[in-house]
């Protein structure tokens, strides 16, 4: 299955999925947070993404095996991009449910250990890496470079979900950076699936009837970390790493929405799409 194809059966499935069950969502009490503007909304929407990967990835399979094609690397695709979009949406999950809200940033969660506390945000943190470096191609140090990636891009997935849709738009410039640097588009439609799939609640993401959470931001940053993997050598992965750390390590000190909110460009990019009360 081609990137492009990947991408748009993710934005379609993801979509309509949306459309059946967000009746559902929107009555469930136990995923009722409240967002910027104090209006309540159903939270881990991203489970959407989840189910939208695992449905592709497995209709994709079984139509090449139809098809009388090598279902090999079609199904090592599938597997790797549904296990991965399942692990990360699961600690995602996890941080959505009975996340401590109090609890945030490196310095926070590495406190409450050495309280004897292990909060849901050390927990993604240090499985993200376990579940990277299952993920990523290679072995060695090589995977554990890969993985520590793909951990930390999806980590920053979640620092940028601050606002309706901004996770969503970001990751989509990351999978431009992906495409840029150039790969067999089979390797790049495990990321374009997933990046597709976020696409699909785009607009009720910035229409404000849900939020993807840690479930869904944590998926899609961590489906750039790997198309960072599939397309970057050993170099680029380790400029990479170095780019995404240091803005981990920057949103312990810096808001990134003080510094969209004085950017212009940002700002309108941020806001394209939005309600008007956010626009204004």
């Amino acid at each position: 299955m081609s990137a492009l194809l990947a991408f748009l059966a993710g934005a379609l499935v993801a979509a309509g999925l949306w459309r059946a069950m967000a009746p559902q969502f929107e009555s469930s009490e136990v995923l009722h947070r409240q967002n910027y503007r104090g209006h309540t909304l159903p939270v881990a929407s991203g489970v959407v993404v989840v189910l939208a990967v695992v449905l592709v990835g497995a209709v994709a399979t079984i139509v090449a095996a139809a098809g009388g094609q090598s279902v090999d690397e079609a199904r090592r695709l599938a597997g790797l991009t549904a296990g991965g979009s399942v692990g990360f949406g699961f600690i995602g999950l996890l941080d959505d449910l009975v996340g401590a809200t109090s609890t945030k940033g490196f310095r926070g969660h590495l406190g409450a250990l050495a309280r004897g506390q292990v909060t849901t945000g050390l927990v993604k943190l240090v499985w993200g890496v376990l579940l990277g470096v299952l993920a990523v191609p290679g072995g060695g140090w090589d995977a554990v470079r890969g993985g520590v990636l793909v951990a930390a891009c999806a980590n920053l997935g979640n620092l940028f979900d601050r606002a309706p849709g901004r996770t969503v738009k970001v990751s989509l410039l990351g999978g431009a950076v992906v495409v840029a640097l150039g790969a067999p588009a089979w390797e790049l439609a495990g990321m374009a699936l997933v990046l597709g799939a976020g696409v699909g609640l785009l607009v009720p993401d910035l229409r404000e009837r849900c939020m993807l959470g840690d479930t869904g931001s944590n998926v899609l940053g961590a489906a750039v970390g790997f198309g960072l993997v599939v397309a970057a050598g050993a170099t680029g992965e380790w400029v990479a790493l170095a780019i995404v750390v240091a803005l981990n390590a920057a949103s312990e000190v810096v808001s990134f929405t003080k510094v969209i909110d004085r950017t212009p460009p940002l700002r309108w990019l941020d806001r394209l799409g939005s309600v008007p009360e956010r626009r204004r």
